[in-house]
């Protein structure tokens, strides 16, 4: 029997969450070199998940570090003061996002309940676009 194809079909979207962006793709997609999103993995910010070896993002992947670029760039917040202020507020708070898009973005962000000293294990941690927490330190 043969093994089953994974792929998905030709113009069908993955769903938000599942991960099958490799960190190049992601990086074009968001117009970043792959070094951008390592720094900010490193950093805390974002958390992809990893599949033999290499890292591979989701849309709500995308989305959040859409959010965060727009933060540190257009609104000229650090990275040390995204950390903090997530600490503090949910994402759309600090970006100012319309309720009636932060309703339904499968992107957002909330670690008001969580510790950035890391007191918390990772599965206390509420975070939206997964249940693995963005930022761990």
């Amino acid at each position: 029997m043969a093994a089953k194809n994974k792929r998905m079909k030709p113009g069908v979207m993955p769903p938000p969450g599942e991960p099958v962006y490799p960190i190049g793709v992601a990086a074009r997609m968001l117009g970043v070199h792959p070094r951008t999103l390592r720094i900010y993995e490193s950093e805390g910010l974002i958390r992809p998940r990893y599949k033999g070896g290499r890292r591979l993002f989701s849309q709500n992947d995308i989305q959040w570090t859409s959010c965060l670029r727009s933060m540190i760039h257009d609104d000229g917040i650090s990275i040390p003061g995204i950390k903090k202020l997530l600490a503090l507020v949910p994402c759309w708070e600090i970006t100012d996002c319309p309720p009636e898009v932060h309703k339904t973005c499968e992107a957002k962000v909330d670690l008001r309940n969580s510790s950035l000293r890391g007191s918390k294990s990772e599965d206390e941690l509420d975070v939206e676009t997964s249940k693995e927490p963005y930022l761990t330190n």
